[in-house]
């Protein structure tokens, strides 16, 4: 993977590999906090439509890359402590980072967070809103692809960092989908929770169509189960951090 320098506290970088199919600019990213060992960088990506900041958190420095994103339904929130946790957990045993790079979104739409709603502020649906073949371009998914702010910021990040598979976490349907060559990676983290690998089928214009079938990358859409909201992030945590550290580590 190609190697990123960022200067500390107060350095901006400019994202490159930006979409073609968007007349935005490429955000900014401050790197605004960065340790040396295990390597942790906390980069603010940009904001959402009612600027809120949207994060993420760089671990690792190797060449096996797994991004992992959280809450982009605003009302499956679940996953945020669920992938804090994640990264406090990795802080503490570093050894799980050698030869990777973990980035995590734990917070992909703030606004509709907020409001507990499952769209953005402006009522698009961003796991609608992708690059995909399949995507349908209306008033709920957007009238273009990659028309929010929210999903042009994942759409640049993952080609800034350019995964080797991802993990997107929702709630309720209660299993490990998949898209893209990844049967086998369900199949494991199956292996380490409750959760039973069950194809849902690609959705128009979902992070899953776009990275799965246009991109060629394994990505697993872990939904947990319906009380996931109720459990605190201890409770979260003994349920599925497990499977998670398993999509990071697999296959060994």
């Amino acid at each position: 993977m190609r190697a990123i320098s960022f200067v500390l506290l107060v350095s901006v970088i400019t994202l490159g590999g930006c979409l073609a199919t968007s007349n935005q600019a490429p955000p900014q990213v401050r790197v605004y906090r960065s340790l040396n060992y295990p390597f942790q960088q906390r980069l603010l990506l940009g904001a959402s439509v009612e600027n809120r900041p949207i994060e993420c958190i760089v671990l690792g420095r190797g060449e096996v890359e797994v991004l992992m994103l959280a809450t982009i339904h605003g009302n499956e929130p679940a996953g945020t402590p669920l992938l804090r946790m994640l990264g406090g957990y990795l802080l503490k045993n570093p050894h799980l980072l050698q030869a990777r790079r973990v980035v995590l979104v734990p917070v992909a739409n703030p606004d509709g967070m907020s409001r507990q709603t499952r769209h953005n502020a402006r009522g698009v649906d961003l796991n609608r809103n992708f690059p995909a073949a399949n995507r349908q371009n209306n008033s709920r998914y957007g009238f273009s692809a990659l028309s929010e702010p929210e999903s042009r910021l994942i759409y640049q990040l993952i080609h800034q960092y350019e995964p080797n598979r991802i993990v997107t976490l929702h709630e309720e349907a209660g299993c490990i989908d998949y898209d893209g060559p990844a049967r086998e990676w369900a199949a494991y983290l199956a292996a380490f929770c409750l959760l039973p690998v069950r194809r849902l089928g690609s959705q128009p214009g979902s992070l899953g169509s776009y990275a799965g079938t246009a991109l060629g990358l394994p990505i697993i859409t872990m939904e947990l189960a319906p009380d996931a909201e109720k459990l605190d992030e201890n409770s979260l945590w003994q349920r599925y951090g497990a499977a998670l550290l398993a999509a990071i580590t697999y296959p060994n």
